[in-house]
């Protein structure tokens, strides 16, 4: 008996993609958050929509329930539309002795949004979470994976989201 080959919403090309970042992991479910990192890296808004969570589930013999666990679990990852730059803001009490609030603030006000929201021009995401291990460069920020330190001035976050193409 032949069983139908399940048909996804995804063009066949970003399949094909995924297909090799599943390939580079044997197909191992144990690597799953190293699997949503690359597969989220591929969609130009740092997220994992809901019909590739479905597909990855389906080629990975998992249950989708904990594919979203996992995206919701870890901050580096996402099953939201993000803007180019994420920016995440560290709330753990050690980058709060560092004055993170401060550095939250500041960007609250250059940028004109709120943790949570995205700038008009879909540039920035602003984003609280608990910690990304940079405890002694703080005040910082992660932007796409990547840790920007020392960042105790208006002018020090003002030069960086400049940098920032």
């Amino acid at each position: 008996m032949l069983t139908a080959q399940k048909v996804y919403p995804l063009p066949k090309e970003l399949q094909a993609k995924i297909d090799l970042v599943l390939e580079s992991h044997d197909y191992d479910s144990t690597q799953i958050v190293g699997i949503l990192l690359e597969v989220q890296d591929l969609n130009p808004l740092h997220y994992v929509p809901e019909p590739v969570a479905y597909y990855l589930a389906d080629r990975l013999d998992m249950r989708i329930t904990n594919i979203f666990d996992i995206l919701n679990f870890y901050s580096e990852l996402s099953d939201k539309p993000r803007a180019k730059y994420p920016i995440q803001v560290c709330s753990s009490i050690a980058c709060r002795v560092n004055d993170s609030e401060g550095l939250a603030n500041l960007l609250k006000d250059i940028l004109g949004i709120d943790f949570g929201e995205t700038t008009y021009d879909q540039r920035f995401t602003l984003e609280k979470v608990t910690c990304f291990g940079a405890c002694d460069r703080a005040p910082a920020v992660r932007i796409n994976g990547k840790v920007y330190d020392h960042l105790d001035s208006r002018e020090k976050i003002e030069h960086l989201l400049q940098t920032l193409d």
